[in-house]
């Protein structure tokens, strides 16, 4: 299974037991930033994979708008499963980092083209992490939505200050380079 929409709604399942429409309207508030949905029938297809991998499993019919809309519930796989994946997103994320790490390395023929790319990237980093906003430190626990806002603005000041730590690093690398004529002009053509 490689939708994160599917994951996703298998965690909205595992938090609380939904029918179709209800985890739909709890998606689009809960990831609609961060992670589209194609529609409402995005949902029910991940429901259908869901209980065909015996993931999650109705446990009623609830009557919504004089219509039986099966309810569903994760199971004991399902949970697991999700458990698994999310430790495994670590994996990703470190890879995604370090590819990015190698890419920029191309440049190291013309240190100045890095520190130039470089500069750009602290921009539109810092230009996204002014845009998300920060939530005050000590915020309440009183809601699902203010617990999930604190740590979203935890990790990302963590990031932010691990990032800039990181640039600073880069760049001096790159300047060292440059300064020490190793990096060899890039071939014209």
């Amino acid at each position: 299974m490689t939708s994160p929409v599917n994951w996703t709604i298998l965690g909205l399942v595992i938090e609380r037991p939904s029918y179709g429409l209800e985890l739909a309207n709890r998606f689009q508030r809960v990831y609609a930033d961060v992670l589209p949905l194609s529609g409402d029938s995005h949902v029910y297809s991940a429901l259908n994979m869901l209980e065909a991998r015996e993931m999650i499993e109705i446990v009623s019919r609830t009557k919504v708008d004089r219509q039986p809309k099966p309810h569903y519930r994760a199971t004991p796989v399902g949970i697991s499963s999700y458990e698994d994946w999310l430790v495994e997103q670590i994996d990703a994320q470190n890879r995604s980092q370090e590819l990015w790490v190698r890419q920029l390395a191309i440049f190291a023929h013309d240190p100045r083209l890095a520190l130039q790319l470089l500069d750009r990237y602290e921009h539109r980093f810092l230009k996204d992490a002014g845009a998300a906003g920060y939530l005050p430190a000590g915020s309440g626990l009183d809601s699902r939505e203010e617990l999930i806002d604190g740590l979203v603005a935890e990790q990302r000041r963590v990031a932010v200050g691990g990032m800039l730590s990181w640039l600073r690093y880069a760049r001096a690398r790159f300047e060292a380079l440059a300064g020490s004529g190793d990096g060899d002009e890039p071939a014209r053509t």
